[in-house]
């Protein structure tokens, strides 16, 4: 191979990399209004979303019901979730989060169908949550991997976008919108 295509070959797989980069949370530093989670998700809420397919197709609509509630205990802020799902094609499922302010906009929590503690960081108007879940999928239950990303529009809307992953691959998105009531 000549030293042209080797530089080629690079230049090909700089572009793919560059690619395959995702935001950090660090990126919204200085965006604003800033999220904390004890301060949006407290009290009543409502949300509308979408499930997407990998090719962009939806393949699902949703609304949730939530309500959430915050108490400082030995001196940590310890907050509850509870989320009643309803699907277009009738099913009805919830999940009740556990979450802990683990320090400055560092977050963790847990729930019945996260197998494993999920890991939330905050900067400015972004939070970025990563964790497993289990889904049931043609009856068979399976496990995949979250990339969540909520921004907060203002005080009272806040905008989430997650990838579904599984075996390192997109698979399929979820859109919500979320509002304090």
């Amino acid at each position: 191979m000549n030293t042209k295509n080797i530089n080629i070959l690079i230049f090909c797989l700089s572009l793919l990399l560059s690619a395959c980069t995702s935001p950090s949370i660090n990126d919204y530093a200085k965006t604003t209004p800033a999220l904390a989670l004890e301060d949006f998700f407290d009290g009543k809420l409502k949300a509308y979303g979408l499930v997407m397919d990998m090719n962009g197709k939806v393949t699902r609509r949703f609304t949730v019901r939530l309500e959430a509630q915050w108490q400082e205990k030995n001196k940590q802020l310890n907050g509850e979730i509870k989320e009643w799902f309803e699907f277009d094609d009738g099913e009805c499922s919830t999940r009740t989060w556990q979450i802990t302010k683990s320090g400055l906009g560092q977050y963790q929590g847990n729930a019945e169908d996260v197998p494993n503690t999920a890991y939330g960081k905050s900067q400015g108007a972004a939070l970025n949550w990563r964790y497993d879940l289990d889904i049931k999928v043609d009856g068979e239950e399976i496990r995949v991997e979250l990339d969540d990303w909520l921004y907060l529009i203002d005080q009272n809307h806040l905008m989430n976008k997650t990838d579904i992953i599984k075996y390192g691959f997109k698979v399929g998105e979820i859109i919500l919108m979320i509002e304090k009531l």
